[in-house]
This record gives C-alpha cells, structure tokens and sequence, in this order.
C-alpha cells in the first residue's frame, strides 16, 4: 500500500538532522514539480515519456537534422511550462533557504520554478526554458518572447540572423555544461545533509551527487515516491507528496 504523508516521528527526525546540519543542500527532480500540474518523465501511462520516445523528439540529432519534429514537441512544452506556478514544495525550500538550513538547491528540472519561489542560490544542471539562444550569432530570447520567432515550418529561427533557435536546455545527446556540474560537485562534496526531493536518483551524472555526499562523510534525507538506489544509504525516507511533506517539515521547525 502507498504510504501517506510521513509520521509526526519521521518529520521531527527531518526537522532534526536540518537542525543539526551546517551545510545542506538540496537535490530535486521532477517529482517537486508534480504539484504544479507538471507530469514527471516515468510514470507509466502519465509520465512525459510514456507515449513518445526522447530520443526521437529531444535529441540533439533532432533538433539539427529534423527541426519541425523537434519543435513539435518542444513548442507546446514551452506554452504548457510557461503559466505554471510554483507548489509549496518549491516554496518550502525557498524558505530552508531564507532560514539558513539550506545553502540552495541543485535541480535536474528546466521548468525554472525554485527562482520563481524564491530560491535564490539554484544550481541548474539541465539548463532552464527561461531562454532561447541562437545558434549563430548567440542572441539570447526569452521565454515571452519565443513564438514570434515560428516560421511557417513551425520552427524557431532567430529574428536578428535567421539563424537556428534552440532552448537552453541540455538535450539528449549533449554534454551538462561544465559551471553548473563544478557548483553541483563542489557543494555535494561539502554537504554535511543532502535533501534530495522528488528525484528517483537515477539519471547519471546528477544521479552520482548523492554518492559524492555520501564518500565525504556526509548524510542523505530522501522525500520522494518510489524506489531510489540510495534508500539503504538513506538516514531516512518519506515517501508521501512532496508538498505535504515539505509542509509538515516547515511546520515541525516552526
């Protein structure tokens, strides 16, 4: 049966390893999203990837040699992300941050949500949809501002140039950019506590941060649904929503 929100024990032994850290970090996933009307990439029927291969609509192999199929996903995914708002689960850590009990928040989400709650030290792996860049000349554009550049083939072409338009994300088939992975090691390698939310800790490199934790005498928190490959690692795991959890945390620290 799937568990609910954690016990009151459960929570007071999270607010208590926050309290006794001095330099947590937090590590999301999709999952944290959830809340906000945003599917995550696995779940069977309803996940982003349950109906459509990444490798035939995201790859960087799409996007250079098949443009209009590229687009035909990546158009509506910008319209359906650009009104979401962030959940309570983003708002929590936000607030984790103002107190101190968390240095920021390292994510493998695009949907730019933790800075829009708030967050203000986010480390963004995979990049974030909140612009557009040309592949040419480099003119940046932003999330408002990307439909006016469709041409009649459906495809983003740069206003300045004409040039190719990609999302500053990272694709399938492209390398992590090298700043935001440096900042992830560094404070992976420096936490005491790493809070990883709504994250199935799969998807490597970011999967492996966890480890770095772990190898440099630090301890793991998990807030998240389903198996991940740390949960015996864990010092503990809730395995409720997301939002409520962070919730009855903020709630136990008063």
């Amino acid at each position: 049966m799937e568990r609910q929100v954690a016990t009151a024990s459960e929570v007071e032994r999270l607010a208590e390893l926050l309290g006794q850290s001095r330099s947590a970090v937090a590590l999301t996933g999709a999952g944290v999203s959830v809340p906000s009307g945003i599917p995550d990439f696995r779940t069977p029927e309803t996940g982003l990837w349950a109906k459509v291969d990444p490798m035939e609509v995201a790859h960087i192999d799409v996007f250079e040699r098949e443009p209009e199929r590229f687009w035909s996903y990546y158009r509506p995914r910008f319209q359906s992300l650009g009104d979401k708002e962030p959940n309570r689960a983003h708002e929590a850590l936000a607030e984790l941050e103002r107190r101190g009990l968390i240095e920021g928040v390292i994510t493998q989400n695009i949907d730019r949500l933790h800075r829009a709650a708030g967050s203000a030290n986010v480390i963004e792996v995979h990049g974030s949809i909140e612009t557009s860049s040309c592949t040419s000349c480099a003119t940046a554009f932003g999330l408002e501002e990307a439909e006016a550049l469709f041409d009649e083939r459906g495809v983003a072409v740069c206003s300045d140039c004409g040039g190719a338009v990609k999302p500053d994300v990272v694709l399938f088939g492209e390398m992590l950019p090298a700043a935001p992975i440096e900042r992830a090691v560094e404070l992976a390698e420096g936490a005491d506590l790493m809070l990883c939310v709504g994250s199935s800790l799969a998807v490597h490199p970011v999967a492996g941060l966890p480890q770095l934790t772990l190898e440099h005498g630090g301890r793991l928190a998990i807030v998240t649904k389903g198996e991940t490959p740390y949960d015996e690692d864990a010092e503990l795991k809730l395995e409720g929503e997301v939002d409520e959890e962070l919730d009855a945390l903020l709630a136990e620290l008063g």
